[in-house]
């Protein structure tokens, strides 16, 4: 079941319907039942999987409480608590590396073998990837450190920690929730609030917009070039790679704002997974707004712990170049992804070993770096930077994306713009002017989020008429301009895969 579908359309009004006539005190019985729902639409025996890294966790968080009430010494009760987290880590990852890593350790293994000439093959074995398990998984691996560090205490109610694991707005594709938010909520629920629900909606609006309107339309561009790559123009494939940096960002982002609005009609506040990334000026400042839940679960829990930024130049660089790696390889278990994460670290590292001599040379050339012209041209190229690594996040295969690049930038023609073939690419004028005013809106909306104005805010403050009327251009604009047809429910999230 996802966001986008008329499954969801009838599951989510029954959850609100009788989750707001429950008594208050037990609303989160329900909200677990129709979460577990949820997740068993897709593969109903994955659900054991969720309740075996419910059950470590939760038990894991226990028993640490318990050794810290304990009378043993420090350094016994340190060795003891070292051990549980060990452990209560080592199930939930070999979990996670089973289902997804597994195929692609062997995989590796075999081309070693085969490159040193040895008659030797692994059988990769036929295993299915669970949705979510990334998610859910740093999930619960975030809660036991915080109760480790005394962030939070132990959840005692296996039910209502059940439900912060298994939460289905946020399930399937995050944002990764945080203890300290999501499971304190869960303790103190809300009343039946309008206001809530009609912000919900007009939220879980603009990221259907973003997946089926923008997301969905540039999946029908994008995929057939990049599938059919080898007989393909190289200004053709530019111009999937230029799209594909907004096919994610709507796709992803449309994936958020749906969880955000439909948490928010039940009373929950989820964290915002993405502000207004490519507005960025800077590849630091991109990864600080693009999918911050992981980069923040990243930072606190891998980064710091690693030494962050406190032993010196050469380390935090190391740090950071691992960091960018282990995010690749989450994202996929390929090595492609790998070194898309290691090319954004190599950005960074790049970043911070010229900032010096970047504002050395400004100030030779009387550069304002302060100007609006400046700041467009700076976005502009972290904008190239970041889709340049996007090639290789999108593309099956480390060679493949290395042969598009040779392609594009033997093939590169700028009058191609100018012709009839770059029309062509998008089907049908109708189409193009879709994915044109379509991504300005988004813009315009990234714009004004940027500059602190809540749109939201603004619409639900005018006069019922002028809201109604806004309310109806929304649901018919989604309804004639998005992606609908035979193949619609199985444009997945690009999401769903990690």
């Amino acid at each position: 079941m996802v966001f986008n579908s008329m499954d969801f359309l009838l599951f989510f009004p029954i959850v609100i319907i009788v989750y707001f006539v429950f008594p208050v005190r037990i609303r989160y019985i329900w909200l677990l039942l129709s979460s577990y729902y949820f997740y068993m639409c897709w593969n109903p025996k994955y659900i054991i999987l969720i309740l075996f890294s419910t059950i470590v966790t939760y038990v894991t968080g226990r028993v640490i409480e318990l050794i810290k009430r304990s009378q043993n010494s420090d350094l016994i009760k340190r060795y003891l608590l070292n051990c549980c987290i060990a452990i209560s880590c080592m199930l939930n990852l070999a979990m996670l590396f089973y289902f997804k890593y597994l195929g692609f350790a062997i995989f590796s293994i075999n081309r070693v073998i085969s490159i040193v000439n040895l008659h030797i093959s692994v059988t990769i074995p036929d295993v299915i990837l669970p949705v979510g398990i990334s998610f859910y998984t740093f999930q619960v691996l975030g809660y036991i450190v915080d109760v480790y560090r005394d962030e939070i205490k132990a959840e005692k109610n296996f039910l209502k920690y059940a439900l912060f694991v298994s939460f289905f707005p946020q399930l399937v594709a995050g944002p990764i929730e945080r203890s300290k938010n999501l499971l304190y909520q869960v303790n103190k629920p809300r009343r039946f609030e309008i206001e809530s629900i009609r912000q919900g909606l007009l939220t879980m609006s603009y990221g259907l917009y973003m997946k089926v309107v923008v997301a969905d339309q540039l999946s029908s561009i994008i995929d057939p070039i990049y599938n059919d790559w080898i007989e393909r123009q190289g200004m053709e494939l530019m111009i999937a790679t230029i799209l594909f940096a907004f096919q994610i960002y709507c796709d992803f982002e449309g994936y958020s704002q749906m969880a955000i609005g439909s948490a928010q009609i039940l009373g929950f506040r989820i964290n915002q997974n993405f502000r207004t990334p490519y507005l960025s000026t800077s590849i630091q400042d991109f990864w600080k707004r693009w999918h911050i839940s992981l980069t923040s679960w990243f930072r606190d829990y891998l980064y710091i712990p690693l030494g962050g930024n406190r032993k010196g130049k050469l380390k935090k660089y190391i740090n950071t170049i691992i960091i960018f790696l282990v995010s690749g390889l989450w994202h996929g278990a390929s090595w492609h992804f790998v070194i898309w994460g290691g090319i954004n670290g190599i950005y960074i590292v790049l970043q911070d070993l010229t900032k010096t001599l970047r504002s050395r040379l400004y100030t030779l050339l009387k550069i304002d770096t302060e100007t609006f012209l400046w700041k467009c041209f700076k976005g502009f190229i972290v904008f190239i930077l970041i889709d340049i690594s996007w090639l290789f996040f999108r593309a099956e295969g480390i060679m493949q994306s290395i042969n598009i690049l040779k392609t594009i930038y033997y093939d590169f023609n700028l009058w191609y713009l100018f012709s009839d073939d770059f029309y062509n690419i998008f089907g049908s004028a109708k189409t193009f002017s879709i994915i044109i005013v379509s991504l300005l809106i988004v813009f315009i909306i990234d714009i004004l989020h940027r500059r602190g104005i809540d749109l939201k805010r603004y619409i639900l403050r005018q006069q019922i008429i002028y809201r109604w009327g806004i309310y109806f251009t929304i649901i018919i604009g989604i309804m004639f301009l998005g992606a609908y047809g035979s193949d619609y429910e199985q444009i997945q999230f690009i999401y769903f895969q990690f």
